[in-house]
């Protein structure tokens, strides 16, 4: 969790600043994961701070909504691609992904 902070923090993802008082405030919490190796031993603690969008009302906190997703034929056809061209696979593991994007109010 000290890790997923120092990052926020050194990313600057956000400043405290006063509440609005015609605004509604969207609350968060921190979501704890455990992964694990293949023979079930701990390889590692994760810690993510996560927005509660269920607590948003459409029209008021937004008006449209985003999420980017892979589909999985997607990943097939690159792994297609990538047995017939021969190439090398290499997994990446993002341990801090921001989407830089201008929010407005």
């Amino acid at each position: 969790m000290t890790a997923e902070y120092n990052a926020l923090n050194s990313n600057s993802t956000w400043t405290l600043c006063p509440r609005p008082s015609h605004k509604h405030v969207i609350r968060n919490k921190w979501v704890y994961k455990l992964k694990q190796k293949s023979d079930g031993t701990i390889d590692r603690y994760k810690a993510r701070l996560v927005a509660k969008g269920f607590e948003q009302q459409d029209g008021i906190d937004y008006t449209e909504t985003f999420s980017q997703v892979i589909k999985p034929a997607a990943i097939r056809l690159i792994f297609a691609f990538a047995v017939h061209y021969d190439w090398i696979i290499r997994q990446l593991d993002v341990s801090n992904a921001f989407l830089h994007g201008q929010l407005t109010d």
